[in-house]
């Protein structure tokens, strides 16, 4: 009898979460016994059946998938995880793989990139694009060639690092407080906490160099 492999996918978006399970499904080997469209959800999802993978989304409506990511690394540390992100890999990609995802995978790459992604976890190894490697080894070596200075960006929290992507594209603190669902009081404590982190005189100047930093890890 063949090991039948078995997925919980947490997506909000239904038509892509359905096309994930079909991609899924499309092997013989894998089931996906569990979808979610919330945090909730999906730990729901886990508590009655826990799975052998769990496919992870970041932008969810109301929460950011990364912090699914930590609880069940903390919980249920045998859940292999791979994230599927809009979101661009240079940005996310190394928070998510603290946050204790085994690999991370943009939204926009074809079916075969997934499965391989798949299939490199459940070899027990990590999946990263080979752009994402070869930018993560030339850190690497850079930093233990003594070169490289250290980015307080790095300091930054998950949703800090929202805050900071969204004053560069340009959105004021209204904006983002309704884009992430929270209160504007809540959204300057965190403006305030970056600016902090990263020595930044006001909010000015914060808005300068996160214009900056977001068109820089956009190319």
């Amino acid at each position: 009898m063949r090991h039948i492999t078995e997925f919980i996918v947490l997506d909000d978006h239904p038509l892509f979460r359905q096309g994930l399970v079909s991609v899924i499904e499309s092997h013989e080997r894998f089931k996906v016994t569990g979808e979610a469209s919330s945090i909730r959800e999906a730990m729901d999802c886990i508590e009655q059946h826990p799975p052998h993978v769990l496919l992870v989304d970041i932008a969810l409506k109301q929460e950011n998938g990364l912090e699914l990511v930590k609880t069940v690394k903390a919980l249920h540390p045998g859940i292999l995880q791979l994230v599927i992100s809009m979101y661009d890999e240079i940005i996310y990609a190394s928070t998510a793989l603290k946050a204790g995802a085994r690999g991370y995978v943009m939204k926009q790459e074809a079916a075969e990139t997934l499965m391989e992604a798949v299939e490199t976890i459940l070899n027990g190894k990590i999946y990263l694009s080979g752009d994402m490697r070869e930018r993560m080894l030339d850190a690497l070596f850079n930093q233990n060639s003594g070169n490289a200075e250290l980015d307080p960006v790095k300091q930054l929290s998950v949703r800090e690092l929202e805050v900071l992507r969204l004053i560069g594209q340009g959105f004021g603190v209204s904006e983002i407080a309704e884009s992430l669902n929270l209160s504007a009081k809540t959204i300057n404590v965190y403006r305030d906490n970056i600016r902090h982190k990263l020595i930044i005189d006001n909010a000015k100047s914060l808005r300068k160099f996160a214009i900056k930093w977001t068109k820089s890890n956009e190319m």
